[in-house]
């Protein structure tokens, strides 16, 4: 499902407009990333939650010359799914 998909679905589950429930959703996206940008958790319960973490500097290698290339450390997004969102799909 991609994001109009999830828009029109929405829209006619809670019967409101298109247009209302997009915004609804960018803002929803924008608050998440802003706050796990920020350092802090977003946990929604029975869903999940979202977290950064730091990923330390590592040596890789080109594949394709196979030559060792350093690769900096990094912050980048996680999610963890919650009890009730592994029970569901299980």
């Amino acid at each position: 499902m991609n994001k109009a998909q999830l828009v029109e679905h929405l829209a006619t589950e809670v019967s409101i407009t298109k247009a209302d429930c997009e915004r609804v959703i960018d803002a929803t996206i924008e608050t998440i990333k802003k706050s796990v940008k920020k350092g802090d958790d977003v946990t929604l319960v029975g869903f999940g939650t979202f977290t950064r973490s730091k990923r330390k500097a590592r040596t890789g290698r080109n594949p394709q010359t196979g030559e060792a290339i350093k690769v900096p450390a990094c912050t980048v997004p996680k999610f963890r799914a919650g009890k009730a969102f592994k029970e569901f799909l299980n």
